[in-house]
């Protein structure tokens, strides 16, 4: 991470680009969202070095050849609609009060990582809305399918870093590679049956609406996949690999984006007391579920939530192939064969855009005015292949936040933290950016 850091760094002194070799391939770094805005709209291709990727997810939409995504995309972005999402929002409740209850056994332990917490429910909210299987993992924080994601992500972000690991002629016969692909084949089958069963199911609702019977099948929130495979032409070879990027895209950058809101506020206990006066006034004193209509009214927590992104993206690069000429402002021309690195992290704090205090945490500036250029902020990427689940996590994010503020406050793991000058958080990349302290806090209860 420490990297990206000095790139983007030396970028902002660059006129917002720099250029960097990662083994043989040159790649031009990019800390300016005006230079962003022009390549994340002209570059669709992904950089080759995200195919390493594919080795998991196949042809899954968000790492597939633009003459895959496009078409799927279509299909895709019509499940994301407010209604659907809206419907996710009593699994995002129900799954945020199993997370208060786990985390009443953390309320005498002092500093603790709320990470394997917000993974937990990240897991069993992504698969429940996502795939329509309650995989419980909340309850059994070893459930295998979780495991076999964790360690394929972690296995597949150890190469992408190492270079020498990239060609499958080596890696092949590396022991990671057995590994990873005994934890690839557990969790496609996992996922091939769950959609083996969505389509039996499926035609059963057909043939009872055929026949005028009332069908008796699943209750409550269609999942996406459920719907995918109503309303749409996916074989079930499409309808797995797209299962594997929801799954993918859903937990882990779900969990790295409340895993450091959470971080912010034991740190900002200011931000936090706001925080709860304004859930006190669309609540009162309610322990009720959050419901749609709350999460609109939460201006103060959707600025915090920003801000964390703002400073700790969950995905702090992009990176593109560059296949024809493209002119850039300021005069430089890209040229075909060379990658391009989308700074994201770089791009959040380049003072021009954020101003001189744009290192520090501050909500309000979400609040205050608007985006000097819409490519300042993209948490969750920019342009034509932005993620189509950006509102589906900030749901998410502030379903869990909501319900977990009203019955705890965060505070830091450290005592005298209050009294001792802040420190920048160590980072580390794996895929995400997280914190290399494995974000440890404590809490207390409010009653």
């Amino acid at each position: 991470m420490r990297a990206f850091q000095i790139l983007g760094r030396d970028a902002f002194n660059r006129d917002g680009m720099t250029s960097v070799w990662h083994a043989n391939r040159f790649f031009t770094v990019v800390a300016d969202p005006i230079i962003a805005d022009v390549i994340l709209k002209s570059c669709l291709e992904k950089d080759d070095i995200m195919k390493l990727a594919q080795l998991l997810t196949d042809n899954g939409s968000i790492f597939a050849a633009v003459s895959i995504w496009r078409p799927r995309r279509k299909i895709l972005a019509s499940h994301f609609n407010t209604k659907i999402l809206n419907d996710f929002v009593s699994v995002f409740s129900k799954q945020s009060e199993i997370l208060i209850t786990k985390l009443k056994e953390t309320l005498d332990r002092g500093s603790f990582s709320v990470w394997n917490y917000f993974t937990t429910y990240t897991m069993d909210a992504v698969c429940e809305t996502s795939l329509g299987v309650q995989v419980k993992s909340q309850h059994n924080p070893d459930q295998p399918f979780l495991k076999a994601f964790e360690e394929c992500c972690d296995l597949g972000s150890a190469r992408m870093v190492q270079p020498w690991l990239h060609s499958m002629t080596v890696y092949r016969h590396l022991p990671q590679y057995k590994r990873y692909m005994k934890n690839k084949y557990f969790i496609c089958d996992f996922i091939k049956k769950i959609v083996q069963s969505k389509r039996k199911d499926n035609e059963l609702h057909q043939i009872s609406d055929m026949n005028g019977d009332q069908y008796t099948g699943s209750d409550g929130v269609k999942s996406l996949l459920e719907l995918l495979i109503k309303n749409s032409n996916f074989t079930d070879k499409e309808l797995q690999e797209e299962s594997v990027i929801m799954v993918l895209a859903g937990t882990d950058t779900t969990a790295v984006a409340a895993s450091f809101t959470a971080l912010m506020l034991s740190q900002h206990l200011d931000v936090q007391d706001k925080v709860y006066e304004e859930l006190r006034e669309v609540f009162g004193d309610s322990n009720r579920a959050v419901e749609p209509d709350d999460l609109s009214q939460l201006k103060y927590l959707d600025a915090v939530v920003r801000e964390s992104l703002r400073l700790y993206p969950p995905v702090p690069v992009i990176t593109r192939k560059v296949e024809r000429d493209v002119a850039l402002p300021g005069g430089v021309t890209l040229i075909p064969g060379c990658g391009v690195v989308v700074n994201i992290w770089a791009i959040h704090r380049n003072p021009h855009y954020w101003g001189d205090d744009a290192e520090e945490f501050r909500p309000e500036r979400f609040l205050d005015s608007a985006l000097k250029h819409p490519a300042a902020f993209m948490p969750f990427s920019y342009g034509p292949r932005g993620c189509l689940g950006y509102r589906y996590a900030m749901m998410a994010l502030k379903s869990a936040l909501a319900s977990l503020l009203r019955q705890y406050r965060l505070m830091p793991d450290n005592e005298s933290y209050a009294t001792v000058k802040r420190e920048p958080l160590r980072l580390k990349f794996d895929i995400m950016m997280k914190d290399v302290n494995n974000f440890r806090l404590r809490i207390e209860s409010r009653n």
